[in-house]
């Protein structure tokens, strides 16, 4: 499935086609880490941090697709919602996925005392554990924030995946599997990040909620 997914992105995108295995593998990595109840939490900074939100938004709630609750589901929740019971028809179906990027109360909190470096790292800490993955932004991978949330997650036993620039990087030395997509600056790196975490989260939607 992953390997369709990426042909489909790799006909529109051209220039993605060194990066098959690492997608392939990253897709892989994501799906076992949801199938098995884990959590995605999501990081960066900038560009990315918005990047890192908007992913969380892809997964959290419909897509592609409608992902309507389960008979099951209606008929377990209609018992407290009684006479509301109708209004459940509005939920959809959505896998537990966290930007770190959100809570300006806490990012600033900790930025102030313990150290910027420190605001990805600390929410890992206190909020992760393993089997959980980790999906690392930096079109450099040069950020000491995001490159420390990903030593941590890995000595947590998390899986870390690193959507990156075309150049070797400390970053890519502490993730999983490392997605480098081309590009001569900041912004044509996160032009091409966008369609690869849009087909990642595309790939994962339909995994888990079409029905077989």
């Amino acid at each position: 499935m992953a390997e369709d997914g990426f042909d489909i992105l790799s006909a529109k995108f051209p220039e993605l086609g060194s990066v098959k295995s690492s997608f392939v593998k990253s897709t892989e990595l994501l799906l076992e880490s949801f199938k098995k109840g884990g959590r995605l939490f999501i990081c960066g900074n900038g560009g990315s941090a918005s990047d890192a939100e908007h992913i969380a938004g892809e997964l959290v709630k419909g897509f592609l697709l409608k992902r309507p609750l389960s008979p099951e589901k209606l008929e377990e929740y209609a018992a407290t919602f009684k006479e509301d019971a109708p209004l459940l028809k509005n939920l959809q179906g959505g896998l537990p996925a966290i930007s770190l990027c959100s809570n300006s109360a806490l990012i600033t909190a900790i930025a102030n005392d313990q150290g910027f470096d420190y605001v990805f790292a600390q929410q890992v800490l206190a909020l992760a554990t393993k089997g959980d993955c980790l999906l690392c932004l930096s079109t450099s991978g040069k950020s000491a924030s995001v490159i420390m949330a990903a030593k941590l997650a890995k000595a947590m036993g998390m899986s870390v995946i690193g959507l990156t620039g075309p150049e070797p990087s400390l970053l890519a030395e502490h993730c999983t599997e490392t997605i480098c997509c081309p590009g001569k600056n900041a912004g044509e790196i996160q032009d091409l990040h966008r369609p690869v975490y849009h087909e990642l989260c595309a790939l994962i939607e339909k995994r888990f909620f079409v029905s077989n």
